[in-house]
């Protein structure tokens, strides 16, 4: 009789409504957070990118190097480690650090890959206009 009255306490039934609630808002904020558009610097450049062994990687066809404390976000927008893409190729939007080397790497999901026009070199993103909030570029 005493387990019974256990799993009839107030205690009880409120920790039940609390992981029906928790398990309630996951269920709904994971497909919503997987639907996130990310925002990208002004400064990111597009390229395709192979990884090699870390720090190695060429970067549109020439060798490059991550730089310390590089940056790789999958298209899910998490953290991916170097050595897992050991041997990959992607298309990705990348930064540079001021002495050349990869500072940070977003591999690229479909819809990220289809918006075009998007520089490919420096020079074009100083001539180009970025609209930061729809994430577009114009060609003058």
């Amino acid at each position: 009789m005493l387990a019974n009255a256990n799993l009839h306490s107030p205690r009880m039934n409120t920790s039940i409504r609390c992981a029906c609630a928790l398990l309630a808002t996951l269920a709904f904020a994971l497909p919503a957070a997987a639907q996130v558009a990310r925002n990208f610097p002004a400064t990111a450049l597009r390229g395709t990118i192979v990884f090699g062994q870390p720090p190695e990687v060429t970067l549109n066809g020439q060798p490059a190097r991550l730089a310390p404390g590089a940056r790789i976000r999958g298209a899910n927008n998490m953290l991916v480690l170097s050595g897992e893409l050991a041997g990959q190729r992607a298309v990705v939007h990348y930064t540079l650090e001021p002495l050349g080397l990869v500072l940070e790497v977003w591999l690229l999901s479909e819809e990220e890959r289809a918006k075009r026009p998007w520089p490919s070199t420096t020079k074009q993103a100083q001539a180009w206009e970025f609209d930061p909030v729809a994430q577009t570029w114009t060609v003058p």
